[in-house]
Formats: structure tokens, C-alpha cells, sequence
């Protein structure tokens, strides 16, 4: 490949321009990878290395040949029931990799949570011994996946380890407390506001740090985001693909070997100001703390003063720090680059805004108050504009066009393309699309008839149908006009292409599997069915869990009242949890959404905002295909998978559109008549 590299003394280029002859070489797609330089940099100094442009600078900090601290590190992992299959299987492969790369001097112990909370070895974290790591690995292995997430109680047991029993035990051999937390969704039982297992979480876990794994989509990464904020640590996303075992893996050992805890890193005599963090919780074996700031005129070096706890002690440092690279001052290598020192000058710059907008964020992730998070907003998104970065609060900005009139924002909500949207129906039918990327759903409401039998989803190449049949429910006071109906049974049926099809039939009080034999599965106690290549396990919680293969999985939830009012009837929710192995030609009620390029423009006119309805946030275009419908932003009471009825925020289709919406009546979802 052409792949040059200019160097000197004070620079390095690098170029990688494969012809096409070259890229048709590697695929017949061409190239479709990453581009990754691995480069290490001379820092002589402890202090590390100060470059100075423009009056802006930039500090590296990363000294070398420190001792490792020993840890204690608490590996707390979500074994609830949408863990099951292939999640579960690649966090045990990672754990086997990570338990055999501790280090004798570490401590660890490992806690699975549910609904219920398992410590491995009760109130204490053991030696990284051979004969403690092999029963680990043991344990680990015998995990199952079943349940709800009690994030709150595995937080809590966590912070019981990690907290020292005396303060002489931590003098006298200091470890680094670490909290590794993976969930693959959201609190569904216990204590599940997020603001509430914040607080608990902060108060017990003192000075640990937490680090967040959040598994996929589905997972609450805002709240594991703000839990690491909150906790000295960070949250990371772990992408369901093949090689999420060596994300995790990869992760760890990111962690792996902490060499300095609260590094303080100050600039005296008031040389710096406008300076971004300066303050971090843990400087691991591999990494590199990077603090910018403006500086003022003149400066010929920086007096840098560096506090950090080590292995053994207190670390304090003060150093004059020479400015590399300094107007004025530019090595005769550095010359020699080709493009002299403008791009370097405005990297710094731009190195500057990135981590001033980045920090904005997370004060603005963390802040409570409305006036204090526009704020922080307006600033990070003035720096984002003037430096031109993409962020959450620039993204969705676009340039008033003809179609949006003087004095509105208008704003792409995207939907569709990879056929992961997690859709559902439940209630009276209610009916849930999720946008992805966005903490926003898709809402409407079909008026069913009793007894008729609704497809719900249909997909011709894998075989998959499921229907729904319709009960009667009361009507509402002073809406007795209007049928009310709930599901009483599914049916989802799977061509399996081996000796003859699954048939699963859900019911309020049991789930029967038929194909190769008949078994019931009663909805009061845990059990498990594998036909087939299809796996469907009812967990104690009244959920059932059903999956066709590779990349489908439904979840079916039985709705119980133990003291219901006229209007609650038992009945039973359907989920979508993972359509991507749907193929495109799926319908159906739910699965036409699967594949579903959707786009909302939210149109939100400042001028008269004042006379939408209270309940309405925006009002927007919804265009899938060639239909376009009127639809508005509302905080609604969702019941969205396993979690609790919590408030979301939802474009909701009006009443009179949903058949447009369909793009079909709705009797042609109608396929069987009690």
C-alpha cells in the first residue's frame, strides 16, 4: 500500500493513500476498516510536556516507570433474563480472559444481580490467588440468566466490598477500590428512579470508582453515564456484535494498572487561566491526562505543581515545565514539517474547545436545574459552532430552509435502516416504536374488536408469524362508546426447517410449546423449553422470553392484579426486544416497523408557543414512504418492556391518522374472527 511516514526530531507525517487496484485487492467492497496509528512520544520529564500557541496550551501528562498500586476491584454483572443466549455466553468468555489476567497483589470479588443480588465470597474481597481465581472461573461458569435488574441493590452490595473495614488495613497495604458494572437494560424492579439510585449509590460507594458497561441498545447508558460522573469513573457502550467478549476484555484492560489516584495538577503565579480539568480520580498504566487552558503573554515556561497518591504515599511535586514549540521558539525540526506550525497552532486550539465543550456536557448531564442546563448548553453549543465539532447539541441544528418558516427550528428525528427498532404492543392495544438513537418513541392506539385475532407480525423468509386475540374490557366513564380491549393470547409460530414446525401459545396462567412433542410451561414458576434451535423460558417474574434463532427474541409479559379496579383486566404485553434478523419483508401491525424509514421534523414555532396545549412539547411531520402526518411531542405513561410505567416522551399519531399512518385498514390485520 502507499503508506508514507515524514519524520524529524520534532515532528512526524503520516500518510495512507491505497490505490484502488490495491483497495479491490482486499474486498471486492473495498476498504471498510479503521485506520489506527500506534505512536509513543519522548516525554523526558516526570512533569510531562507543555506545548504553547496563540496563547493557548496544552499539557501531557503521562510519567512512565511508576509501580503498580494493587487493586480491589468488584466485577458486578447483570445476569437478568434478557441476558440470555448469547450475552450472557460472552461475558463469561471475557471473565474467564480477565479473572486470569489479575495480578497476585490485587483483590476481587464478583456479584451477579437480578432481581435478587449474589456475592461470590460473602462481606470481603480475597487474594487474586491461582486456587481463589480457578474457583472464580468456576462460578462464573454456572451463571444462568434469569430475572429482573435490581441495579440498585447490586450498586449497594457493591459499595459493601469496596469500602475498607479499617483505616489501618488501607495504610498498611493501599489498594485502588473499582467498581466494573455491566447491565444490559434498565431498573425494572426495586428501587428503579434514576435519581434515587444516584443518591444511594454516591453516599455508599465513597471514594470507589465505578465504571460502566452499558450492553447494548437497550441498556440505561444515561444513567450509567451519570453514575460514573457522579463516582470518579466512566461509562462506555459495549456493542452487541461478535466481538463484544474482546470489547469487554478491552475495557478491563484500560483499568487493569492503576499507577496514581487523585492527581492535582496546578499552574502557579496566575501564568493560566480558562483551564479545563485539572482534577482526575486515577491515572492508569497506558493512558495520558491531558489538561488545556489559555495562557497569558509573554510565557516563557510554566510553573507546574502535581499532587497524586502512589503505591506507598502522598506524592507532591513542583517543576518548571519548558514550553516546547513556543512564538519565537520553534525548533529547527519542528520547521521542517511540512505546513510549518499553523496546524499545530490550531490544534491546540481546537484541543482546548473539545474538552471545554465535553466537560460542559457532563455538568449540563448532571445539573438539575432547567436555567443552569440551557446555559451550559448555549455555551457548549456557541464553542461547538465557532469550532465547527458535531455534538449532541449540534447535531440536530440545520440552517432554516423554505419548508420551515422565519422563526422555527426544525429538527430530523431519524428511524429505521437497521431493523433493531425494539417496537411493542400492550394495553389497550397500545402501540410503542422506538427511534433509535433517541430517548423518543413513536406512540398510537388501535381500536380492536373483541375476539378478533390480530397479525401482529409476519415474516415470509424466516417463517415467523404471531397473532394476537382480542378480549372485551369496560368501557370508561363518559366513554362508553368507545371499545376497550386488551390481549388474552398469542400465538407465535416458527418454520423451524427441521422435522415440523414450533407453535408457542401464550395464555394468562401458562405458555405451551408444541413441536416434537407438547410441554407446558405454567407462567407461576421458572422453566425452559429448547425445540429446534428455539428457546423459550418464562422467568419468576411473569415474563416469558422467546427465541427464534439467531438476532430474534420476543419478550411476553403477563399483566396480574392482585386487587384490580372495573377497568384493570389481566392481560398480556408484546415485545419486540430484537428484530434485526427480521428480514425486510416482514408486516404486520408491529414487524412493518422493523424496516421502517422513518424521519419526524419537529417543528417548534417560538412565535405562538404559547397556544399549544399544555401537554404538547412540539409539533412535527411524520413522513415514512410517501405519507406524511401531522403528529405532536407529548410526555406520555409508557409501559415499555420489563420496566415499570414510567413517563417518556412520545410523537403521538392522532386518532383519525393511524389508518393512513398503516398505510392499510384495519381489517386487513384481521385474520381470524372467534
Amino acid at each position: 500500500h502507499r503508506n508514507y511516514v515524514e519524520r524529524s526530531g520534532g515532528c512526524a507525517r503520516v500518510r495512507y493513500s491505497p490505490t484502488l487496484q490495491q483497495q479491490n485487492g482486499v474486498s471486492s467492497k473495498g476498504l471498510n476498516v479503521d485506520f489506527i496509528v500506534h505512536y509513543d512520544v519522548d516525554l523526558r520529564d516526570l512533569m510531562g510536556e507543555v506545548q504553547v500557541y496563540d496563547g493557548y496550551f496544552v499539557h501531557y501528562f503521562a510519567p512512565r516507570g511508576l509501580p503498580v498500586v494493587p487493586k480491589d476491584v468488584i466485577f458486578v454483572i447483570d445476569v437478568s433474563g434478557s441476558m440470555i443466549g448469547t450475552k450472557i455466553k460472552q461475558t463469561k468468555q471475557a471473565m474467564g480472559t480477565i479473572l486470569a489476567d489479575l495480578r497476585e497483589g490485587d483483590h476481587f470479588n464478583i456479584i451477579t444481580f437480578s432481581d435478587k443480588v449474589h456475592t461470590w465470597k460473602k462481606g470481603r474481597t480475597v487474594r487474586a490467588t491461582r486456587q481463589n481465581v480457578r474457583d472464580a472461573k468456576d462460578f462464573v461458569k454456572r451463571i444462568i440468566a434469569e430475572g429482573w435488574t435490581n441495579i440498585n441493590a447490586a450498586l449497594l452490595s457493591a459499595a459493601q466490598l469496596v469500602n475498607p473495614q479499617s483505616t489501618s488495613d488501607r495504610l498498611s497495604s493501599r489498594r485502588v477500590p473499582l467498581v466494573i458494572f455491566l447491565t444490559d437494560g434498565e431498573a425494572t424492579i426495586g428501587v428503579t428512579a434514576g435519581d434515587a439510585i444516584l443518591s444511594n449509590a454516591k453516599k455508599a460507594l465513597g471514594s470507589a470508582s465505578l465504571f460502566g458497561l452499558a450492553f447494548g441498545d437497550d441498556a440505561d447508558y444515561l444513567l450509567l453515564k451519570r453514575l460514573a460522573l457522579d463516582n470518579r469513573g466512566v461509562a462506555r457502550m459495549v456493542y452487541e456484535d461478535a466481538d463484544a467478549a474482546l470489547q469487554l476484555k478491552g475495557f478491563y484492560d484500560e483499568v487493569a494498572s492503576p499507577l496514581l489516584s487523585d492527581v492535582q495538577l496546578t499552574y502557579l503565579d496566575d501564568q493560566a487561566f480558562d483551564i479545563t480539568r485539572s482534577l482526575f480520580p486515577n491515572y492508569f498504566q497506558g493512558s495520558e491526562l491531558v489538561v488545556a487552558g489559555k495562557v497569558k503573554p509573554g510565557v516563557k515556561d510554566l510553573k507546574v505543581s502535581m499532587s497524586a497518591t502512589d503505591l506507598k504515599k502522598r506524592v507532591n511535586l513542583e517543576n518548571d515545565v519548558l514550553i516546547l514549540n513556543a512564538e519565537g521558539n520553534e525548533s529547527a525540526d519542528s520547521l521542517k514539517c511540512s505546513g510549518g506550525s499553523e496546524g499545530i497552532s490550531s490544534f491546540v486550539h481546537r484541543l482546548w474547545a473539545y474538552f471545554t465543550i465535553k466537560e460542559l456536557l457532563l455538568a449540563k448531564l448532571n445539573a438539575t436545574d432547567p436555567a443552569t442546563q440551557r446555559l451550559l448548553a448555549d455555551k457548549a453549543t456557541n464553542l461547538s459552532l465557532k469550532y465547527n465539532f458535531v455534538t449532541p447539541v449540534t447535531s440536530l441544528v440545520t440552517p432554516n430552509t423554505n419548508y420551515a418558516p422565519l422563526g422555527t427550528e426544525a429538527v430530523v428525528l431519524q428511524a429505521g435502516g437497521q431493523g433493531s427498532n425494539p417496537t411493542c404492543v400492550d394495553g389497550d392495544p397500545h402501540f410503542v416504536v422506538q427511534l433509535p438513537k433517541l430517548h423518543q418513541n413513536l406512540c398510537f392506539t388501535v381500536d380492536g374488536s373483541a375476539d378478533d385475532v390480530l397479525r401482529l407480525l409476519e415474516d415470509p423468509e424466516r417463517g415467523i408469524i404471531v397473532d394476537g386475540h382480542l378480549m372485551g374490557a369496560p368501557s370508561k366513564h363518559g366513554a362508553e362508546d368507545r371499545a376497550r380491549t386488551y390481549f388474552d393470547r398469542l400465538t407465535v409460530s416458527s418454520a423451524t426447517g427441521g422435522s415440523g414446525d414450533i407453535m408457542i401459545t401464550l395464555s394468562l396462567d401458562a405458555v405451551v410449546v408444541e413441536g416434537e412433542g407438547r410441554d407446558i410451561l405454567p407462567i407461576s414458576q421458572q422453566g425452559s423449553v429448547t425445540r429446534q434451535g428455539v428457546t423459550v423460558t418464562v422467568d419468576n417474574h411473569r415474563s416469558c422470553w422467546i427465541e427464534l434463532g439467531r438476532d430474534v427474541r420476543f419478550l411476553v409479559l403477563f399483566h396480574q392484579y392482585k386487587h384490580p379496579s372495573y377497568l384493570q383486566m389481566a392481560h398480556l404485553g408484546f415485545y419486540i426486544t430484537n428484530g434485526r434478523g427480521l428480514s425486510a419483508s416482514t408486516q404486520g401491525l408491529l414487524g412493518q416497523f422493523q424496516h421502517a424509514d422513518i424521519s419526524v421534523t419537529a417543528v417548534t414555532d417560538h412565535q405562538d408557543g404559547a397556544a399549544h396545549k399544555a401537554a404538547t412539547l412540539a409539533r412535527g411531520i411524520l413522513r415514512w414512504g410517501s405519507e406524511h402526518t401531522a403528529v405532536t411531542l407529548q410526555d406520555k405513561s409508557l409501559k415499555d418492556s420489563v420496566r415499570k410505567r414510567h413517563t417518556g416522551r412520545c410523537w403521538v399519531v392522532p386518532k383519525g391518522e393511524v389508518e393512513r399512518l398503516l398505510g392499510h385498514p384495519y381489517e386487513s390485520y384481521v385474520v381470524d374472527h372467534v
